[in-house]
């Protein structure tokens, strides 16, 4: 087994960035999900309830982020934002703070999201960690919705989309690293993997939410995926796909790095 793609996303809920190669840090990769929308509350908004934002084109620049829309100007975000307002946020369940990014930042989104929201920074001293039953080494998240990497098999996409009469492609899922090879949903029984010398532990089975119904090339929503996946993918009342992953060391991994898999009963 091998990676086969790699994907950021800078700002919470836009669209992602494919990359050859990226650095694993403990919160994520680098520059993942540092970004988030919130709204004049300051609780997140996402695509949820926003499914236009699927239709922001992210690219990142030597300078920054680059953010395109419709007949909007393109706009320019610093990857990282220092000496501004520090505000308390809601992302989920958490409340964590955050910089508010300059007004004209802010005014642009708000143009999208048809609503006044503000665009927020994580500052790498504010602290988010991820639910301590699951974690290894007392690990912090980003503003991912609860932990720093998801990976999915493309296996598990591939039968998936057997069942379904239309194939759906992989940002629907949003995952951090896609895997080549190996048996469908084999992902959920991973424990410890290595890749490119970077040790991940896996915490467990990604349970899946309406975000994967929204076309991310039309906004338009429908009941595919969840539909078929809650035919076959159910424990309890929820819908898994992918599975929530920590980065228990730093380093560099990239697309075609070898999945080296540590010794498991239950593998």
């Amino acid at each position: 087994m091998k990676v086969s793609a790699l994907y950021i996303y800078p700002i919470k809920s836009l669209q992602g960035i494919s990359l050859q190669e990226a650095e694993v840090l403990e919160r994520g990769f680098k520059h993942d999900r540092r970004w988030m929308l919130v709204n004049q509350e300051n609780v997140l908004i996402t695509q949820r309830t926003h499914p236009q934002f699927s239709q922001v084109g992210i690219t990142l620049t030597d300078t920054g982020i680059l953010a395109k829309y419709g007949n909007l100007s393109d706009l320019e975000i610093p990857l990282i934002l220092t000496d501004q307002a520090v505000i308390d946020v809601m992302v989920w369940n958490d409340q964590v703070q955050a910089l508010e990014a300059p007004e004209r930042i802010s005014e642009w989104f708000s143009a999208i999201a048809m609503e006044p929201c503000k665009l927020v920074f994580m500052p790498e001293d504010s602290s988010r960690p991820v639910n301590p039953l699951r974690a290894v080494n007392g690990e912090n998240v980003s503003f991912a919705d609860g932990y720093p990497y998801l990976i999915l098999g493309q296996s598990s996409l591939d039968d998936l989309n057997s069942r379904m009469d239309v194939d759906l492609p992989m940002n629907r899922f949003r995952p951090n690293i896609v895997v080549e090879g190996g048996e469908a949903y084999e992902e959920d029984r991973w424990t410890d993997v290595q890749i490119g010398g970077v040790k991940f532990h896996v915490t467990h089975p990604c349970k899946r939410c309406v975000f994967t119904t929204i076309d991310q090339e039309t906004g338009s929503k429908g009941v595919e995926p969840m539909k078929t996946l809650a035919t076959y993918r159910r424990v309890g009342k929820e819908v898994i796909f992918g599975v929530n992953t920590l980065a228990l060391s730093k380093g560099r991994i990239k697309v075609g790095d070898e999945i080296l898999l540590s010794p498991s009963p239950n593998l």
